[in-house]
C-alpha cells in the first residue's frame, strides 16, 4: 500500500513562508494543490526602543531550516518520499531590511522590520528634497516616502551603524530583503550563495523602477545607496539556485514572491480586477490591474504583482496596506495579558457580541493606507465603567474590519468598479466572528478558501511552474477548483454605516500625537 501511495502522489513542491510573526514550511501536491504537511515556528520580535522593531536574521534562517527538517520528518511518518519534492518557493515578509558580510555570512545588524519607525526623521529630511511639482520617487516606484520601505531603513543603517559603513567601504556588504538573505544562505552563503531578489520584493525597496524593472540610478543617488550592494533582480518564477544543505539538498529554489503577491497568485487572482485581502500581522488588500500601472488618487500603493517567468509579462497591482491586524491580537496577548492564546480572542468577543461603543484604533506604527499619517498612535476610546476585556477584544476585531473597509473604499474609488465580494486568506480568517463582522462592515459577502494557506500556495505555484521544473501548470483549465466558505452580511446597511462613521471619528482622534522630537528622544 505504501508504495502505491508514493506512486499516486507524483511531484511535490515545498514553500517557505517567512512571515513577520512566524516561519512555515509547507508541502503541496502539484497536481491537486492539496496541502500534505507543514511545520510552523513562532519568531521573536525585539523592540529595543519605542517604535523600533527588529528581528535576528540568524533566528529567521534557523527557523527556516527547522521547519524544513520537521516537515520532512512528518512526510516520512506519512510514508511520503521526500525525493518527490521537485522545487521550493520562497515567500516572505516584505521591506524588512538585512545587511550582511559576504565573506563571513554574518549579519552586520539585526533585520530592521517593515513596521519599524526609527527612520521618521530620515523620511522628513528626504521629503524636503523632493520637488513639489515632480515627485519622481512616487512616479518611479509607486510608493509614498514612508518609514515602511527598505531604502530609508538602509539609509539609516549606513548613517548609524559603523559595522555596516566599514563593510560597504571594504566592499564586503550585501543588502537584501528577507527573500535575498534566505536564498543567499540556502544556496551556499559565503560559499557561492546566489545574491538575488524578485521583481515583487524589489518593488518594495523604493530603489526599483517599476516601469523599466531595474534598480534606478537616480533613486539610488537620491537615497545615497551604493548600487553594488543590491541583489540581482529576477522574475518570480525561475531557477535561482539549488539547496546546498539539509534534507532537501540539491532541490532547486525556483519561486520567489513577496508574501502579498504570493497570496494574490495563491488566490488565483490572474485577471484584471480580481482582488484578495490577507489577514496577517498587518492587512493587505491587493487588486490585479493587469499589465498597466494604475496610480491611486486615494492613498493606495502601485506595486508589482508578479512576473511568472523570465520571458513572461509583468503584472501590476493596487495595494491597500494596513500595518496592524493580527499584531493587535498578539499585543492583547503579550502586552496586556487579557488572552493567553491568540485563538482565545474569538471566545471573548463571542461572550459580548458587541464592543458596546468602544473603539480601538491600533495605530502602533502610525497609520498606513489610506492616510499615511506617521504621527498617529493607538487609542481606545468610548470607554465607560461598563467596558470590560471582552468589549476591548471585540473592538480589536472590529478595528481590523474597519481598516479593511477604508482600503476597500479607496480601491473601489480608484478602480471605478466596486468589488462584489471579498476573497480573504491568512491566519486570522480562521476566526469566524471576525469573518462575519467583516461581511457586516463591508456589506458584501466575504469568501474564504477552505485551505487558508494561500501565501505558501502562491510561492509553490511559482516554483513548480518555473522553466526547468515544469510540474505545476498555471493554465486556467488546469487550476483546481477551490472549495470556499461564504459569510453573508447579517445586519442592516444603516447600522453598518453608523458604526463606520463613528470609527472614522476615532481615527481622527488618533492623529497628530507624535512630533519627531518627542519620538526621537532617547
Amino acid at each position: 500500500m505504501a508504495a502505491a501511495n508514493k506512486a499516486v502522489l507524483g511531484p511535490l513542491v515545498g514553500a517557505v513562508d517567512q512571515g513577520t510573526s512566524s516561519t512555515r514550511f509547507l508541502v503541496f501536491n502539484s497536481k491537486t494543490a492539496e496541502l500534505l504537511s507543514h511545520h510552523q515556528v513562532e519568531l521573536k520580535q525585539e523592540f529595543p526602543k519605542e517604535g523600533w522593531v527588529e528581528q535576528d536574521p540568524k533566528e529567521i534562517l534557523n527557523s527556516v531550516y527547522e521547519c524544513i527538517e520537521k516537515t520532512c520528518e512528518k512526510l516520512g511518518q506519512l510514508n511520503i518520499d521526500i525525493s518527490n519534492i521537485k522545487a521550493i518557493g520562497v515567500s516572505n515578509q516584505r521591506e524588512t531590511t538585512v545587511v550582511w558580510d559576504k565573506l563571513t555570512g554574518e549579519p552586520l545588524y539585526n533585520a530592521v522590520v517593515w513596521l519599524d519607525l526609527r527612520t521618521q526623521s530620515t523620511v522628513e529630511n528626504l521629503s524636503k528634497r523632493i520637488p513639489g511639482n515632480n515627485n519622481f520617487v512616487k512616479s518611479k516606484t509607486g510608493l509614498p516616502l514612508s518609514t515602511y520601505f527598505s531604502a530609508v531603513k538602509l539609509r539609516w543603517l549606513l548613517d548609524n551603524v559603523r559595522k555596516v559603513q566599514k563593510a560597504v567601504e571594504e566592499e564586503r556588504a550585501l543588502f537584501g530583503t528577507v527573500d535575498s538573505w534566505l536564498i543567499w544562505c540556502l544556496t551556499g552563503g559565503a560559499n557561492g550563495g546566489v545574491h538575488c531578489t524578485d521583481v515583487t520584493n524589489a518593488s518594495r525597496t523604493m530603489l526599483f523602477n517599476i516601469h523599466s524593472l531595474e534598480w534606478d540610478k537616480e533613486l539610488c543617488e537620491f537615497f545615497e545607496i551604493p548600487m553594488k550592494i543590491l541583489p540581482n533582480v529576477r522574475s518570480s518564477s525561475e531557477i535561482y539556485g539549488l539547496m546546498k544543505a539539509g534534507a532537501l539538498e540539491g532541490v532547486p529554489i525556483s519561486g520567489c514572491l513577496g508574501d502579498q503577491s504570493a497570496a494574490l497568485v495563491g488566490q488565483m487572482c490572474f485577471q484584471d480586477g480580481q482582488a484578495k485581502n490577507t489577514y496577517g500581522t498587518g492587512c493587505f488588500l491587493l487588486c490585479n490591474t493587469g499589465r498597466k500601472c494604475v496610480f491611486s488618487e486615494h492613498g493606495l500603493l502601485t506595486t508589482v504583482a508578479y512576473k511568472l517567468g523570465r520571458d513572461k509579462p509583468v503584472y501590476y497591482a493596487l495595494e491597500g496596506s494596513v500595518a496592524i491586524a493580527g499584531a493587535v491580537v498578539r499585543w492583547l496577548r503579550d502586552n496586556l495579558g487579557i488572552i493567553k492564546t491568540s485563538e482565545e480572542i474569538e471566545k471573548l468577543a463571542k461572550e459580548v457580541g458587541t464592543s458596546y461603543g468602544c473603539y480601538f484604533v491600533p495605530a502602533f506604527s502610525g497609520l498606513y493606507a489610506p492616510y499615511w499619517e506617521p504621527s498617529a498612535r493607538g487609542i481606545i476610546c468610548g470607554l465607560t465603567q461598563f467596558t470590560n476585556r471582552c468589549h476591548i477584544a471585540f473592538a480589536a476585531l472590529e478595528a481590523v474590519c474597519f481598516q479593511t473597509r477604508e482600503i476597500l473604499d479607496a480601491m473601489n474609488r480608484d478602480c471605478g468598479m466596486p468589488l462584489r465580494h471579498l476573497q480573504v486568506d491568512g491566519g486570522m480568517t480562521n476566526n469566524k466572528i471576525l469573518m462575519q463582522l467583516q461581511a457586516d462592515i463591508l456589506y458584501i459577502p466575504v469568501v474564504k478558501p477552505s485551505m487558508p494557506e494561500t501565501t505558501a500556495l502562491g510561492a509553490a505555484m511559482a516554483a513548480g511552474a518555473a522553466e526547468g521544473v515544469g510540474v505545476w501548470s498555471l493554465d486556467p483549465e488546469d487550476l483546481s477548483a477551490v472549495t470556499v466558505e461564504r459569510f453573508e452580511p447579517q445586519i442592516n446597511a444603516e447600522e453598518s454605516e453608523i458604526r463606520y462613521s463613528t470609527w472614522k471619528k476615532a481615527v481622527m482622534k488618533s492623529m497628530g500625537w507624535v512630533t519627531t522630537q518627542s519620538s526621537e528622544s532617547d
